[in-house]
């Protein structure tokens, strides 16, 4: 049976409402005033409180902020006694957090009534909690999995590689990879479904999957437009999947230090090489397409550029730059872009400085979107 706990100074209040409740079947806890009654719910977390407004030292509205402050017990109805009647004595106990109210003097039907409806809201609340912590838990089951299919970091030259990837906390469609095709040619892309979950997390697995099995057919995969033609062909959007995604798609030739590459609505990948006397050189890598699945018969162009020695190579999702700040505007990929260039410039690189970088500007430990950063540096 559920326990409910009383909460009021008046000994002749408590005596009725605990007897009465515990004859029909509750287990009630009583409390003379606003700080024991706290203590108890905190120790007990009922299933309701039942707690009178006027109290000397802490009032009802001072006992309801408290217990609603507490995520353990925000599934925890509270019905506020009291003798106030005014609409605005209502709206500022339901500012407080209070779900219910009854009027001295109490009507025992009345208060029966309530807390019969009170438990039901009480145990439909619950078990909505349990279900949202059930799929959060198979949506962070879904992160790991889609973690695991990533590649591992290449500390090795010729291609020098890291990446981080921080999952959103509604799970999104980013993934990238890398690999070599063969002894000369390496390939690299990232990509991003549109939406969030796992509808947009499993069409990301789907294609990391297929690239990587090079299971297109009649494809070049040394030739970018060809496979975001393919890709376009079998990821078209229908009236019951409305899911499409961007991607960046380059190929390296290692003999002739070229980089052929083309995107699909996807952000540029930025090429920062050396220049004399210590300078850099900043390329952003793009070219026109629409998002694969939008539109059917695309056709994606390439383009080519020669890759200097120690140049690297960014490649990254839009969460990384779309990020909301204290003016209301976004953080934008121009100021990233800035932040990458000094990220550059450092003798000892590594990505989690530019990853501290974007979560002081989120101000918050959970993005709202997948954040996803490839980093290729060209050894020689």
């Amino acid at each position: 049976m559920e326990n409910i706990v009383i909460i009021d100074d008046d000994p002749a209040i408590q005596m009725l409402l605990k007897r009465t409740l515990a004859s029909r079947g509750y287990e009630v806890t009583v409390a003379g005033n606003g700080a024991d009654g706290l203590a108890q719910v905190q120790a007990l977390h009922p299933a309701m409180v039942i707690c009178d407004w006027v109290m000397p030292k802490m009032n009802g509205l001072e006992v309801c902020r408290h217990v609603k402050s507490l995520p353990e017990l925000a599934t925890t109805f509270f019905i506020l006694l009291t003798s106030k009647g005014s609409v605005e004595d209502r709206v500022e106990g339901l500012d407080a957090g209070a779900d219910d109210f009854l009027c001295k003097p109490i009507e025992m039907f009345e208060l029966e009534a309530r807390i019969r409806s009170g438990l039901r809201l009480y145990q439909l609340n619950n078990d909505l909690k349990r279900q949202k912590q059930l799929i959060e838990a198979e949506l962070a089951e879904a992160a790991d999995y889609v973690c695991s299919l990533l590649p591992e970091p290449s500390p090795y030259p010729p291609l020098i590689v890291d990446m981080r990837f921080i999952p959103s906390s509604q799970l999104g469609g980013d993934s990238f990879d890398y690999y070599w095709l063969d002894d000369q040619y390496a390939v690299m892309y990232l990509l991003d479904v549109s939406g969030h979950g796992l509808r947009a997390a499993l069409p990301s697995v789907s294609v990391l999957n297929l690239l990587r099995s090079q299971a297109l057919k009649q494809v070049d995969y040394r030739k970018p437009s060809q496979v975001l033609a393919g890709l376009n062909e079998i990821f078209q959007m229908t009236a019951r999947n409305d899911k499409y995604f961007t991607i960046w798609y380059g190929v390296y030739n290692q003999r002739k230090r070229q980089l052929t590459y083309a995107s699909a609505g996807h952000p540029p990948a930025i090429l920062i090489s050396p220049q004399r006397g210590g300078a850099i050189a900043t390329f952003p890598l793009k070219t026109p397409g629409f998002p694969v699945g939008m539109f059917p018969d695309v056709e994606y162009e390439e383009a080519v550029c020669t890759v200097a020695a120690q140049s690297s190579l960014y490649l990254f999702s839009d969460g990384i730059y779309e990020i909301p700040q204290h003016n209301g505007e976004i953080w934008g990929i121009d100021p990233f872009i800035g932040q990458l260039e000094t990220y550059h410039r450092q003798r000892e690189r590594n990505l989690d400085d530019i990853i501290q970088v974007v979560r002081t500007l989120a101000r918050k430990p959970d993005f709202d979107d997948d954040l996803s950063l490839l980093e290729i540096r060209f050894a020689h």
